[in-house]
């Protein structure tokens, strides 16, 4: 006999339960009370899914309780669920026909409890609507069959319950199927099959039911059989979300380990893999396991760790791709469609969030463009903001830049979510990639990195050998300021601490790499990206490289960031500040009379260039 299993739905699959053979997730759905987890129940009876004596065991608990017996509570098991009477938590739930293993992923329909509809429905092949033919087509039922649409889950069961109360009335039935797929035809979803079912007594679940005699269609169970399930994300080009990097030290161990799990794809000993948003290069050397011999190759699904031949630096949020397949965009906009789900509307003033695979980037609204009613389909008119259960076509601006996909194209990295304080409030799918100011240079820089040569000696050994991590501090300012010399002044203070430090003047630019611009003002913004080009070899380098600029804008700065990386880059703006729309690192006043190299390397220090105090 099968076992039961459930977990939450972030959870992996227990090894016990791990699939031999095809497996399908299907995700269940529909507003509250309209008998999803009666649904389940039954299916886990009907197959012989349940445990040993769990379901007579259940039976015994409503009787010592006074309570009638609902399937439901073999499927509700907390006991806080069970006085609600409504699931709270998403949950997986296992069981096995003779064709294959279904993973169903209860997804509340409670309104309360619709954002975890989100995770879970990202994850399935499939769904099963289930819609009370006594009360009929529900808002949720609507912005279920909508999310499910948004989602890209085109195959859709639909189960049309409690037939029993409704005396079994075929009528009954053709109105829900009829009202239903008007609804759904809205959004691109053809259902493969409207079931009648009595959950509770059994009718329609895994056998025929007499009681619904003018009904030839198939049974719920025959339903899932006919479905397809999702070609391999093996198949589809390698994305995975770098979770964590780890290092050793004891007993001279000097691996550097990246970890995640591998969303799509294969990878294996030998492949060249690109981390993007950076645009990093590296090759597998070993792809790493606890106490089992090490495997030659990984795929889709999979949580794992690899070593690299070149040790480059990439943090959490990126994504390890293959060089041979398409690689994700990058960028900091993006067109999107957002499902609104917080207490509060979205706003094109407030800053979000967004979560998509490892990476956490602030966000803003920079424009939204279309706005409906997700259990009506009618469009809203005013385009200032989106309320709690609306649907918005959006323009999403991000603080820096990030790897994804199109939804369309690979859905694991093409869904995010947004978050509005500490919690969730809102999902959403990628539409498109936009470019932005920097799409030019950060093509470049993207190229560069692809084909950089590495040394053998890598970052880290020379952050650890220097005590420092490469950085590069520009000191701007207006025109009237002494950038140059309190530049300077930073560069002596930090040699005499023992630092390993270099002052980069703007005149060995001009006269040498910028010798071929004629015009120095139309050329700025070239005279920008090579200055980041030569401060990129000297951070390569580990060096803290000091340069001073006049007048640098948000958008200039940006574009030095781009050239180099995001986290490699502090400013210090000198003297007045009005109008200036860069927000520095520190600020120095004119009467300012501090001892302002001390500031500078207390910065520094701060933001983790200098480990240890000199």
């Amino acid at each position: 006999m099968n076992t039961l299993t459930m977990t939450a739905a972030l959870d992996g699959i227990p090894v016990e339960m791990q699939p031999t053979r095809e497996s399908l997730q299907v995700v269940i759905t529909g507003h509250v009370d309209h008998g999803k987890s009666t649904v389940i129940g039954r299916l886990l009876a009907d197959t012989g899914s349940l445990p040993e004596g769990k379901l007579q065991q259940l039976k015994n608990y409503c009787e010592r309780n006074a309570k009638p017996f609902e399937y439901a509570f073999l499927l509700d098991a907390l006991k806080d669920e069970r006085a609600q009477g409504i699931t709270i938590d998403s949950a997986r739930v296992f069981f096995r026909t003779a064709r294959r293993q279904y993973i169903i992923i209860d997804a509340p329909g409670h309104i309360e409890f619709l954002k975890n509809m989100v995770t879970g429905a990202s994850r399935a092949d499939a769904a099963l609507v289930v819609i009370d033919a006594k009360e009929g087509i529900q808002e949720n039922s609507r912005r279920h069959g909508y999310l499910l649409s948004m989602l890209g889950i085109r195959q859709v069961v639909v189960l049309v319950n409690k037939m029993d109360l409704v005396d079994y009335q075929q009528s009954v039935f053709d109105d829900v199927v009829r009202e239903y797929s008007e609804f759904l035809d809205q959004v691109n979803i053809q259902p493969r099959h409207f079931v009648p079912v009595a959950a509770h007594p059994g009718d329609n679940i895994a056998q025929p039911s007499s009681r619904l005699p003018w009904y030839d269609g198939p049974t719920v169970l025959a339903a899932l059989d006919e479905l397809q399930a999702q070609a391999p994300a093996a198949d589809a080009a390698l994305r995975m979300p770098v979770q964590a990097v780890y290092k050793f030290t004891e007993l001279d161990d000097t691996r550097r380990i990246i970890a995640g799990t591998i969303e799509s794809g294969t990878l294996a000993v030998g492949d060249e893999v690109v981390f993007y948003p950076s645009g990093k290069k590296t090759t597998i050397a070993s792809i790493e396991a606890f106490n089992r011999p090490l495997p030659e190759r990984a795929a889709a699904g999979e949580a794992m760790g690899f070593t690299m031949k070149d040790q480059v630096y990439v943090a959490r949020g990126e994504i390890a791709t293959r060089a041979d397949q398409p690689a994700p965009h990058v960028t900091t906009r993006l067109k999107a469609s957002i499902f609104w789900l917080g207490k509060t509307p979205l706003l094109k003033t407030t800053e979000y969030k967004l979560k998509l695979g490892t990476a956490r980037v602030p966000v803003r609204v920079s424009s939204i463009e279309r706005v409906i009613d997700a259990s009506h389909l009618d469009p809203i008119a005013g385009h200032d903001r989106v309320e709690r259960h609306q649907v918005a076509e959006c323009v999403l601006d991000l603080t820096r830049p990030l790897a994804f996909d199109v939804a369309d194209d690979l859905a694991a990295t093409g869904r995010f979510v947004l978050v509005d304080g500490y919690e969730i409030a809102g999902g959403g799918i990628v539409r498109a990639a936009l470019p932005d100011p920097q799409t030019a240079v950060r093509e470049q820089v993207l190229r560069r990195n692809v084909r950089w040569d590495h040394s053998r000696v890598s970052e880290s050994r020379r952050a650890e050998r220097y005590s420092q991590r490469a950085v590069l501090l520009i000191v701007t300012g207006h025109q009237s300021t002494d950038r140059k010399g309190l530049a300077r002044e930073i560069e002596a203070r930090l040699f005499e601490d023992g630092r390993f430090v270099y002052f980069l003047g703007m005149g060995n630019l001009v006269h040498g790499v910028d010798a071929d611009l004629e015009s120095r003002h139309e050329a700025r913004p070239e005279h920008l990206r090579r200055m980041g080009e030569v401060a990129h070899i000297l951070l390569d380098a580990g060096l803290i490289v000091i340069a001073a600029a006049a007048g640098l804008t948000a958008a200039e700065v940006e574009s030095i960031r781009t050239a180099i990386t995001h986290d490699s880059v502090a400013t210090v703006w000198l003297g007045d500040r009005t109008g200036s729309d860069l927000v520095p690192d520190l600020h120095l006043p004119d009467d300012d009379s501090t001892d302002r190299p001390s500031r500078v390397k207390a910065l520094l220090q701060q933001h983790g260039v200098i480990y240890r105090a000199s």
